[in-house]
């Protein structure tokens, strides 16, 4: 039986590469960029971060935090280079982009067991183990063959991609630097914020409202031409089309901070997070959306500090494809009708760069297995990592919808617990958490 073969060089793709070459087994990682461009990607690195920098929460006992905090005692390749490349970002992991996809893209090179074919793959093979990791932007070819080999049809929703902005255009005399409620993970004020009144907040939301969209032109949207946007990650403009406050309980939440200028606390704002070491570039948190470039330079020039703002990227949108996934894998992410072909990352339908990650490692060391002729034994439904593997094979196949992780994916505590805890959230996470941690520490004593 010849090497493991992997189709897709991002997040989950060399999460999974890296884990079948840590069993002791050799594979062949296909990635079609630079040969083939995407409409997202802007490089030919491997794993690199399309639309934010943030690899969500670090705070102590969430359920961000829980997932990574797996990974990490599972020695995720991922994991690791995503702390090589931190920059500040409250209580966030977030990472220079360009660093992170250099620490992966060495990794992956340098590993002897792994090798790299920059060539697009077209098909899924016939006589090797493959792990499917093409992610949502798979190419036609490929997905026309996904959907020949499990008879069904592809799901997708549209995603976008916030703005960046040069650090030097940020009006410093009206945007101030500070993390929410003053919280960060090293004490730092790691955010640039710039403050709206009420009359230049209802003056935005009016331009936002009357900014004119890229058309999607995708036959399959709805019958009335509206593309379907994942719910968690809402353009700014759809946000606002759900009522003229809803920005203000969501991106541009002002709750936890204090313009220095006025001592109060502004009626809306707008957060910029660093994007790389150097800290030349800042990308508008939250800020995603599909409006015309012309549109979007005009309408965020009207926020107080990006009067002359500069834009290094203009926010975007693309399609996200991916399968139906409770009906067609299981637990371990292997196809119902051919347990020898794997499903990882978001092509799968789970929505998120760690969630992406963790669902390569899974597949990677459960190829291992496979390889090994072992059993093949799902994470403990009382994990993150387990819970996220047990949704995407276990939901309701009729109304299937991408999910990040969160604690209403984990199993409920027991009875007596649920009670002792049933007025405390945070003791009540703390030992959804202990307890996750503790089974994942029994796996791993058993299947390391």
């Amino acid at each position: 039986m010849g090497p493991i073969h992997i189709l897709g060089g991002g997040l989950a793709g060399c999460e999974a590469a890296w884990q079948v070459a840590r069993a002791g087994y050799d594979c062949v990682l296909f990635e079609m960029r630079p040969v083939r461009p995407t409409p997202a990607h802007k490089t030919d690195r491997l794993a690199e971060l399309v639309c934010s920098n943030s690899l969500k929460s670090e705070s102590e006992n969430t359920a961000p935090w829980l997932l990574k905090e797996e990974l990490r005692r599972l020695d995720s390749l991922l994991l690791r280079a995503a702390q090589l490349a931190r920059v500040p970002g409250g209580h966030a992991l977030t990472v220079d982009r360009e660093v992170f996809g250099q620490e992966v893209s060495r990794a992956i090179e340098e590993n002897p067991r792994i090798e790299l074919r920059r060539e697009e793959a077209v098909s899924i093979p016939d006589d090797a183990i493959t792990i499917v990791a093409s992610g949502p932007l798979t190419s036609g070819a490929l997905a026309e063959d996904i959907g020949r080999l499990t008879g069904a049809e592809r799901l997708f929703f549209y995603d976008s991609i916030s703005p960046i902005v040069e650090a030097d255009s940020i009006d410093h005399s009206i945007a101030f630097r500070a993390s929410r409620y003053g919280k960060s993970l090293d004490g730092t004020d790691d955010y640039v914020n710039c403050p709206l009144d009420r009359e230049q907040y209802e003056r935005f939301v009016d331009a936002l409202l009357a900014a004119e969209a890229v058309p999607s032109h995708i036959p399959e949207d709805d019958s009335r031409g509206n593309p379907r946007f994942f719910e968690a990650c809402l353009p700014i403009e759809e946000l606002a089309r759900r009522g003229r406050e809803t920005l203000r309980f969501g991106p541009m939440k002002p709750m936890g901070l204090i313009d220095p200028r006025t001592g109060r606390r502004p009626y809306a704002v707008v957060q910029l997070r660093q994007e790389n070491l150097r800290a030349d570039s800042y990308n508008l948190v939250g800020f995603q959306n599909h409006m015309r470039f012309p549109e979007q330079a005009r309408v965020f020039r009207m926020i107080p500090g990006l009067e002359r703002a500069e834009f290094l990227r203009y926010g975007q949108i693309h399609r996200n494809t991916y399968i139906n996934a409770p009906a067609l894998l299981t637990a371990t992410l292997q196809l119902r009708t051919n347990s020898r072909v794997f499903f990882a990352g978001q092509i799968s339908g789970v929505e998120g760069y760690v969630e992406s990650i963790a669902t390569g490692l899974v597949a990677g060391r459960h190829v291992a297995e496979l390889k090994s002729s072992a059993e093949i034994r799902a994470f403990p439904r009382e994990t993150a990592i387990g819970s996220l593997c047990a949704y995407v094979s276990g939901a309701d196949a009729r109304n299937y919808q991408p999910a990040n992780i969160t604690f209403d994916l984990l199993p409920s505590l027991d009875e007596p617990t649920r009670l002792r805890f049933r007025h405390d959230k945070k003791a009540r996470h703390a030992e959804v958490c202990r307890r996750a941690l503790e089974k994942l520490d029994e796996y791993r004593s058993v299947y390391a």
